[in-house]
């Protein structure tokens, strides 16, 4: 017989993403009102359909597209050098507790510095070059990444590592085996969280200190009072966010995919 009861809710396939697009179409919506009802002064905020147009209008030129990938080129190298050094650094101190003990304030002083107070810094030792830009960048993504390893080799059970040493498991042995599958999923994490800081930190170097790609090329539609073009360019920083998020959330459930967390089961 079938329980009687409340009906368990249904999830309709591809609801969040139905909710998602209906709550950007209403913003557009909203941007194309406002300056056309006169409520916002179209040379502040002009209406989607001319915002859209700009950028219909540059995405054909050569010039945008070597901005797009001078700021992805950027991310990527600055990410990935995040990545090895927190991963490499989190293990390391997270595995050895008198490392963690010893560098526990060095890294609680140093996390919380804005990345962009070392803009000047960068732009003494690389001028308006890649080279500033990576180094914020990876100054910024490095902490995302060492804070969550740090925090998955904490999580690492002590009944499991306690077996893995009667069982005469060496040190290597046991960060395969035991260590890395904890803090796997926090890593992940981490590295979500540190692309899209790479990404904001990228756009924020070239749009301050003029080095090549997206945040110079909006700094310059700025500078110059083409402020549909302003707006395109802004739209397409959102749009390479968006991007890097799903493509984070897709890696981190393939690679996952035996984690509890991804396959969403609960304990009996």
């Amino acid at each position: 017989m079938t329980a009687v009861g409340a009906a368990a809710p249904r999830t309709v396939p591809g609801g969040r993403a139905v909710l998602g697009l209906s709550g950007l179409a209403g913003l557009l919506v909203l941007v194309e009102l406002l300056p056309r009802a006169g409520i916002v002064s179209d040379s502040y905020l002009p209406p989607t359909s001319r915002i859209l147009a700009a950028l219909a209008d540059e995405a054909v030129t050569g010039a945008f597209w070597v901005a797009v990938g001078d700021t992805l080129t950027a991310w990527a190298i600055g990410l990935a050098v995040a990545v090895v050094a927190g991963v490499a650094a989190g293990v390391l101190i997270g595995a050895v507790p008198l490392l963690r003990a010893v560098t526990a304030s060095t890294v609680e002083f140093l996390r919380p510095i804005p990345s962009v107070a070392l803009i000047p810094l960068a732009v003494l030792l690389y001028g308006a070059d890649l080279g500033s830009t990576l180094l914020l960048v990876v100054y910024a993504a490095f902490w995302q990444v060492l804070v969550q390893v740090l925090y998955g080799v904490a999580d690492v059970d002590p009944v499991a590592d306690e077996t893995a040493r009667s069982f005469r498991f060496g040190a290597w042995a046991r960060i395969r085996y035991v260590l890395w599958p904890t803090a796997l999923p926090y890593v992940f994490t981490g590295i979500r969280l540190a692309a899209s800081v790479a990404l904001v930190l990228a756009v924020t170097t070239e749009l301050v200190i003029g080095a090549p790609g997206l945040g110079a090329v909006i700094a310059v539609a700025q500078t110059s009072n083409a402020i549909p073009t302003m707006y395109a360019l802004i739209v397409v920083t959102g749009l390479l966010g968006v991007a890097i998020n799903l493509a984070a959330r897709y890696a981190e459930r393939h690679f996952l995919a035996w984690h509890q967390s991804v396959r969403g089961e609960a304990p009996s």
